[in-house]
């Protein structure tokens, strides 16, 4: 067997394979489509969201917004997994 036949043998079993292939995928049935049983969630509202899309809006004056560093403390706690510290007033400084 020379060379040319041996390619014209394995083109010929290539396309009989994506034939076959194709018939079988057209011949399948589709089950129709399970209705959604429960409703789409929809996401609660989350307050540190809202108060970092703020500090965001914010933009370089954020830096020196109390709130917002309270809103990135809190979030790099959520991020790292740790629970976060109680909030303490240094009532010392109050005193004064």
């Amino acid at each position: 067997m020379d060379g040319k036949m041996l390619a014209r043998i394995g083109a010929i079993v290539f396309v009989a394979i994506a034939i076959t292939a194709t018939v079988v995928e057209m011949t399948r049935k589709e089950d129709a489509p399970a209705s959604p049983s429960a409703r789409a969630l929809q996401p609660e509202r989350d307050p540190l969201r809202e108060s970092q899309r703020r500090c965001q809006q914010l933009g370089q004056s954020a830096a020196d917004d109390p709130e917002c560093l309270r809103t990135w403390a809190k979030t790099r706690d959520r991020f790292l997994g740790r629970t976060p510290a109680p909030e303490t007033t240094n009532t010392t400084t109050e005193a004064r």
